[in-house]
């Protein structure tokens, strides 16, 4: 039987392409193809019992199916491409599809709109762009679930630019084509243009306030996440169970306890099922604002627990201080036969660290060291030398250094100077000055460091050599930045900035503080 070329076909982009990319015998001669298998006659035959039949074969019998398919046009074959993609068989789908090709079947926009995302599964660059000219020469890649799968394709695997066109070509986008170019622009970290998008959109559902939340907390632009979660509510929509976590998390990075309060309030009052997942973003909120008692309520109420709703309490009470508690509840876990994981260990040597258990944390460590050396991380290391260091044992933290299973950063060496920083050892500390500087050499905080182990000995000379050197260097400090939140709003403020609105009153209460602060002090005997 001879076949001629698909009329839809392009120089560049023929479907003779398509079946290659999938390894499959060409077109021409699995056409010919034929097995010797006992059928039932084609024409007492349904479309849907060819393709459960297929479903027990192997790849070649998507060239079964197209043969003995009793009158195959554009419908039965997009159905039948529709059912391999839903059976996985991706690459029986394409070959389906670039058979319909050379047969002169004309696909039409819901045959696009199911082959085109297998293109972005497969992660075929290649592939997605051919059906794209494919489509083109159909004249339906304006139809707006034509546009949208390509745009999709393009946002996932390509560039922006090229998902930016294939929106353009969309002849009447909807909340759906918006959305994905509003997720692309988010990943490609170009968050103002995703604003603009969004604030264009002439439709916007909780799907599209979700990935904007989302985008914004992701990428730390904490109080856009946070005005854009009130801005939805303000407008009468009700928040998914997708878009409480977003959200509170926003909060959280943000330590804004009172509008925390609120979004729980809100949690409350909705009628969102309270999951897991808005537990667990509750627990970590409250522990980062410094409400433990908060968190470990909403963690009690939690009627099912997992290992994030552990870790979320446990990395609370240490980031609180209270190691001696997250210990505690780290036992209480392993008795209901949770299996730790390496989240838990850091959140235990973090617990350790703040609260000085130096032996408890070598414990733990040494014992997972033994038990699972795979779960342990450049973190884990890091963390244990801090503790070391941090509490002088400065030895055995430059000891780990030199058996650490891979070359250490300059986190590990900026620990091991902090603790030489604390405990004065000057000679310790240039070692690890001079790892830091010949990884980095415009780290100011280690110039900063060893400026001030050496003002602690006295020696003032290498004080002067130090500073000397950054100002020539043209290396400068980086300010302090702290805040705080009164009436669920939050006041910034960064070292030697007098831009707040309220500094004269603050500066007054600060020298009334500081004087009498002064006159009660206890004078030396």
């Amino acid at each position: 039987m001879k076949l001629s070329v698909c009329s839809l076909s392009l120089s560049l982009t023929s479907p003779r392409k398509i079946c290659n990319l999938v390894g499959s015998h060409s077109c021409m001669e699995t056409h010919k193809m034929h097995t010797h298998t006992r059928k039932p006659e084609p024409s007492l035959v349904s479309l849907d019992t060819l393709l459960d039949y297929s479903k027990l074969n192997t790849e070649s019998n998507a060239d079964e199916l197209f043969d003995e398919t009793p009158k195959l046009d554009v419908v039965s074959a997009t159905t039948a491409i529709g059912r391999f993609v839903r059976q996985h068989r991706y690459k029986e789908a394409i070959h389906f599809f670039s058979r319909m090709l050379f047969l002169n079947i004309r696909p039409n926009e819901f045959t696009f709109g199911t082959v085109i995302p297998l293109s972005t599964a497969l992660e075929d660059l290649c592939l997605g762009k051919q059906f794209h000219a494919c489509a083109m020469k159909t004249g339906v890649n304006g139809i707006v679930f034509v546009g949208s799968a390509i745009l999709d394709f393009y946002a996932k695997l390509s560039s922006i630019e090229e998902a930016r066109k294939a929106f353009e070509d969309i002849q009447e986008p909807n909340v759906v084509s918006c959305t994905t170019l509003i997720h692309g622009y988010l990943k490609q970290g170009r968050i103002e243009d995703a604003l603009l998008h969004f604030r264009e959109m002439p439709e916007r559902n909780v799907v599209s306030w979700n990935v904007m939340i989302g985008g914004c907390s992701q990428m730390g632009q904490n109080e856009e996440a946070v005005n854009l979660f009130v801005e939805m509510l303000r407008q009468g929509l009700m928040p998914g169970p997708s878009t409480f976590p977003c959200a509170i998390s926003a909060v959280s990075n943000i330590a804004a306890l009172g509008m925390g309060k609120s979004f729980h309030a809100c949690v409350v009052k909705s009628s969102c099922n309270f999951d897991v997942f808005v537990g667990n973003s509750l627990i970590s909120c409250y522990a980062k604002c410094g409400s433990m008692e908060d968190s470990l309520l909403v963690f009690n109420k939690l009627p099912d627990r997992n290992i994030v709703s552990w870790n979320a309490l446990i990395c609370g009470f240490a980031q609180n201080g209270r190691g001696e508690d997250a210990l505690i509840f780290f036992e209480r876990m392993r008795a209901t036969g949770m299996r730790p994981n390496s989240v838990t260990l850091l959140g235990l040597l973090w617990a350790c660290n703040h609260a000085g258990l130096v032996d408890k944390g070598s414990l733990y460590f040494n014992q997972i060291r033994v038990e699972d050396p795979n779960m342990l991380t450049p973190e884990h290391y890091a963390c244990m030398v801090d503790l070391l260091s941090r509490f002088g044992r400065l030895k055995e933290a430059e000891g780990l250094l030199h058996v650490l299973p891979f070359d250490p950063g300059i986190g590990f060496w900026k620990a091991l100077l902090g603790g030489c920083h604390i405990h004065s050892n000057v000679e310790l500390g240039e070692l690890a000055a001079q790892k830091i500087l010949a990884l980095d050499p415009e780290d100011v905080s280690s110039y900063v460091m060893l400026s001030n182990a050496y003002s602690a000995t006295g020696r003032w000379q290498n004080v002067s050599r130090i500073r000397k050197e950054m100002k020539e260097k043209g290396l400068k400090r980086v300010p302090g930045c702290s805040w705080i939140e009164i009436r669920s709003k939050v006041h910034v403020f960064v070292n030697s900035d007098r831009s707040h609105y309220q500094k004269d009153d603050i500066y007054r209460v600060l020298k009334f503080c500081t004087e009498q602060l002064r006159d009660n002090e206890v004078p030396d005997c």
